[in-house]
């Protein structure tokens, strides 16, 4: 579903843990623990006391630092939503390895696909307010273009839950940013493909509302929809009716970023450099152009933490907090991914070239976390700075702690077996007498390892999934969003005059902004 597991799985996991065996940088002294912002138990905690989702007997916790250094990653900034309070928001490493300035909590990162989840809130307050419908045909709404109808896969056209959902069967998985003063698309030529946009047009791909299939370019229909629905720039009403109201004073919906952003911004790096250009300009600005520090995100996740626990007086009322965090389809409500077992949460990570951006919180309780990292393995940093957080505060749905591997038989690895597909990912599982082994493109399956009867991680991946209890499906509850992929049935045996093929895995479509 996501770029970065595409790319992953198709490197392999011995590749994959060459690539981050060395530190990425180290052009840069360690800033001074003050430079990042409050510190206390917790954030002390966080730095001293991270762990990898399996451990070993003898095992002993590793530092921040050190598992910056290792995998890569510049900066990192981090918030904890805490009784529903922002219990802290601080920052570690720095903003780019040229200057060598820390990240502070005011240090603005690219949010990536978190955007969208600013985008559904505002677009779900416009259809609260009678400005634009949420089951009516999108191009009610449109004026200044219209989706082309499509009589065999859109015959009525696509709505705007389907478009906040992915269920609209719309092309263009996402975009791929444009250098700093290259010429940047309108947003029709984005919707159109033509030149300067450089992604082609978004049209219907699939039956819309039949299924999930991640799309960035319903998101900018989206954004053209609500401009054209209130009469104002996606950014000037977005910043009138949600960052201005929630107090979101380091955020903006701004590509190119504006001075202010810059004068506190962490630039994307690749390679442990930073890239050409110190970012990538994202005029798709509803699925991917939001810049945003973790505190101001965790503004936007309190308010409506305390909306679906039925608070009246923030931007959504309570009902339409819970239409946004009931599935449509699979695990996906409208702008957020929601998980399907233990206390209900919603989640969204994001990847734009050079950053990486992660939120989870429960849903009717004030818990969550938000970070954000400009650089490196910023996802695997970011899961083991969640667990450790999770495991300080006792969010154990959140994230799983620090556990050892358990030992199944070939009879308990047999049950997960077989063909899973979804989200446009393929994987094939096998069972062997050491373990259960996973292909899904690779050159060589990974060996999971089992937390459970119906739990295995996938370390290359830092996923783990969960089997329900028939093992008819599975679904990743940790890691990347909520993606289920069902068993598929074993395939006919081929005639004697049909070749046979060898089983491989799909790997999903590219994506440069994460769901995830």
């Amino acid at each position: 579903m996501m770029r970065r597991i595409q790319k992953i799985a198709l490197l392999g996991p011995a590749v994959c843990a060459a690539a981050f065996a060395a530190p990425a940088f180290a052009s840069c002294p360690i800033p001074a623990a003050s430079a990042g912002g409050p510190s206390n138990a917790h954030t002390r905690y966080v730095e001293t006391q991270l762990r990898p989702a399996i451990i070993r007997k003898g095992d002993k916790p590793f530092s921040l630092a050190e598992h910056m250094a290792h995998y890569g990653v510049p900066g990192l900034s981090v918030a904890v939503i805490h009784d529903g309070k922002l219990a802290w928001a601080r920052g570690w490493g720095v903003r780019d390895v040229v200057s060598c300035m820390p990240v502070t909590p005011d240090t603005d990162f690219q949010a990536a696909s978190i955007s969208k989840v600013v985008t559904a809130m505002l677009a779900l307050r416009m259809a609260e307010q009678g400005r634009i419908g949420l089951d009516r045909n999108i191009n009610d709404a449109l004026r200044s273009w219209s989706l082309p109808r499509d009589p065999k896969l859109a015959p009525n056209g696509v709505t705007l839950r389907q478009l906040l959902s992915h269920t609209a069967g719309l092309g263009v998985h996402g975009f791929t940013g444009y250098m700093p003063g290259a010429p940047l698309p309108t947003a029709v030529q984005i919707l159109d493909g033509v030149p300067p946009a450089n992604t082609p047009a978004v049209r219907s791909v699939l039956p819309a509302g039949a299924q999930f299939e991640y799309s960035g370019g319903g998101y900018v229909v989206t954004q053209l929809a609500l401009a054209d629905a209130s009469g104002l720039p996606f950014e000037t009403l977005v910043q009138r009716e949600i960052l201005g109201p929630l107090g979101m004073t380091r955020s903006a919906f701004a590509m190119p970023p504006t001075p202010a952003i810059l004068a506190n911004a962490a630039f994307a790096h690749a390679n442990g450099s930073v890239i050409p250009g110190n970012y990538r300009v994202d005029p798709e600005l509803a699925p991917a152009g939001l810049w945003t520090t973790a505190g101001d995100l965790a503004k936007l996740v309190m308010d409506l933490q305390a909306s679906a626990a039925g608070k009246t007086g923030h931007r959504l009322s309570p009902a339409m907090t819970r239409t946004m965090m009931t599935p449509v389809k699979d695990n996906w409500g409208l702008g957020v991914a929601v998980y399907p077992s233990g206390i209900p949460r919603f989640m969204h990570d994001g990847v734009n070239e050079g950053y990486e951006s992660y939120m989870v919180a429960y849903t009717d309780k004030g818990d969550g976390v938000v970070a954000l990292a400009n650089g490196g393995d910023g996802r695997r940093v970011m899961s083991d700075v969640v667990r450790a957080i999770a495991t300080d505060y006792g969010m154990t749905d959140i994230a799983i702690p620090a556990t050892e591997e358990k030992t199944l038989s070939l009879a308990e690895l047999s049950k997960a077996a077989g063909n899973f597909v979804g989200g446009g990912l393929a994987v094939t599982l096998e069972a062997r007498p050491d373990g259960l082994y996973a292909s899904v493109g690779g050159p060589v399956p990974e060996r999971l390892i089992a937390l459970s009867p119906r739990r295995f991680r996938s370390e290359s991946l830092a996923t783990t999934v969960e089997f329900t209890a028939d093992f008819s499906s599975m679904t990743m509850i940790e890691g990347p969003p909520p993606m289920k992929l069902v068993r598929m049935p074993a395939p006919t045996a081929p005639s004697s005059s049909a070749p046979t093929a060898p089983a491989t895995g799909r790997a999903a479509p590219s994506r440069s902004h994460s769901p995830t």
